[in-house]
């Protein structure tokens, strides 16, 4: 059996969510409540899965507009991923280098090369591309 897309259908949804852009924190949260909703039913139809699209772009937007993300520095990332996994500066001794090489990476006083990203990548079994 192929689902097809029904415009009525898709309207009335329309009608009763009334997305727009999001220009205020309550539409922000009233439109990211359906969305979540959404997101965890069970077989959406094709137009709930039509009105989720429009929603996560909608709530994209107004999240980059009114939560940007900063970009972390790699040593900022090293260190919370440290923090994170109780992981001491001891322990990357040999991973990335010596303990004063360890230390400079660490502190953000050396830059993470290609090469030790790919060790912390492969040490702490996440993308390298985190370090670079």
């Amino acid at each position: 059996m192929i689902l097809t897309f029904d415009r009525l259908t898709y309207n009335n949804l329309l009608a009763e969510i009334s997305p727009k852009a999001i220009e205020t924190p309550e539409e922000y949260d009233r439109l990211l409540a359906v969305a979540e909703r959404l997101t965890f039913a069970k077989h959406l139809t094709p137009e709930e899965k039509a009105l989720y699209k429009l929603l996560v772009i909608l709530i994209e937007v107004y999240e980059t507009q009114n939560y940007p993300i900063d970009q972390s520095e790699p040593h900022e990332i090293l260190q919370h991923i440290m923090e994170s996994s109780s992981t001491r500066q001891a322990d990357l001794v040999g991973i990335i280098g010596s303990s004063g090489v360890v230390s400079e990476v660490v502190n953000g006083k050396r830059s993470i090369s290609k090469a030790q990203a790919k060790a912390l990548g492969d040490y702490f079994q996440i993308s390298s591309s985190l370090f670079i």
